[in-house]
């Protein structure tokens, strides 16, 4: 235990023209209680046009810089220079709790552990930040129950450095910020690593705050968790942190979409498209009676919320299927 207690860490934050929410991240990291077990607080401006990269200079942070290429690539650069034995990540739109990078390292003084995940929190009022909160409390319900995890996003995350990077780090050859951080968990997870949820260290976060705004980042996650699963096909089926309906209703959506076009041929398509959407809002209904003590408005407006994600996540996924077929086609 007392190994684990003298653990000590660096805190990554990649950085893009992040001038407008990083003074408020650095400043949350600055109030840390883990007080000198945080060795730097590292900023990689990834490529920022903005002035990311003095701020964090003013704030006493160590500034690394990369030419726009990406946050796999500023978070492993961020990693190779860290002298924590713990690489601790968060982003530059989040503020840690005062105890978050404290209750981070927690899990570590077990020497079998070598990553941990902690959770998001939001101060937004916009109706669709106030869904994502209740999504991602969902999720995390799920994961709260399993005594390891295999997926780990980067908002709030741990690693033992050593471990990062004997397994590579982050696979750069993702071009946006969505799902390299859960392909490196699924990795560690397949070589048979430990990991665990730690829902006590908390990040404050400024979700989508539009419906638009989430579509989009739903379709991009969707388009690239098809590389995921051609790499970790077992993770299609079940993960630590998929609810198993959601699944199930992207196969619903697709089903009465189906329906609906073969409907203008085929008469039983209409019943398919109906029976289909039935089904649909009856696998909804556990997550708004679960939201409906917590925000009775988001609870009302769930089924729509949640028809827009499956949408989003279902079209992403025909999208990189046909795309990777392309390219295999082309090979």
């Amino acid at each position: 235990m007392e190994e684990g207690l003298a653990l000590t860490a660096s805190v990554i934050v990649p950085a893009r023209n992040a001038g407008a929410t990083l003074p408020a991240c650095l400043q949350a990291l600055e109030r840390q209680t883990a007080g000198e077990r945080i060795l730097e607080i590292i900023v990689v401006d990834d490529g920022s046009r903005d002035d990311t990269a003095e701020i964090a200079r003013r704030a006493g942070a160590v500034v690394l810089q990369l030419p726009g290429r990406g946050a796999a690539a500023a978070r492993n650069l961020g990693a190779r220079q860290a002298r924590g034995a713990i690489l601790l990540f968060t982003d530059a739109d989040c503020e840690p709790a005062p105890d978050w990078a404290e209750a981070m390292l927690a899990p570590f003084a077990d020497a079998e552990v070598v990553g941990v995940k902690g959770t998001y929190c939001t101060r937004q009022q916009e109706l669709t930040a106030r869904f994502v909160q209740l999504e991602y409390e969902d999720k995390y319900r799920r994961m709260a129950r399993r005594r390891y995890i295999d997926f780990i996003d980067t908002y709030s995350a741990g690693y033992r450095r050593d471990i990062f990077l004997r397994y590579g780090g982050f696979d750069e050859s993702f071009p946006r910020a969505n799902v390299e951080d859960q392909e490196f968990s699924f990795r560690l997870a397949a070589a048979g690593h430990k990991m665990v949820f730690q829902p006590h260290a908390v990040v404050c976060h400024q979700h989508a705050a539009s419906l638009p705004a989430y579509v989009r980042k739903k379709f991009w996650i969707g388009f690239w968790k098809v590389k995921v699963h051609l790499r970790h096909p077992g993770k299609a089926v079940d993960d630590s942190h998929t609810p198993p309906v959601l699944k199930l209703q992207i196969l619903l959506l697709g089903l009465a979409c189906t329906g609906l076009i073969a409907g203008l041929f085929w008469r039983p398509g209409w019943t398919l498209a109906g029976a289909s959407l039935a089904a649909f809002l009856v696998s909804t209904l556990p997550f708004c009676v679960r939201a409906w003590s917590r925000d009775r408005t988001v609870a009302l407006l769930a089924p729509a919320f949640l028809l827009a994600r499956a949408g989003a996540l279902g079209f992403g996924l025909a999208a990189g299927i046909l795309t990777n077929l392309l390219r295999a086609l082309r090979r």
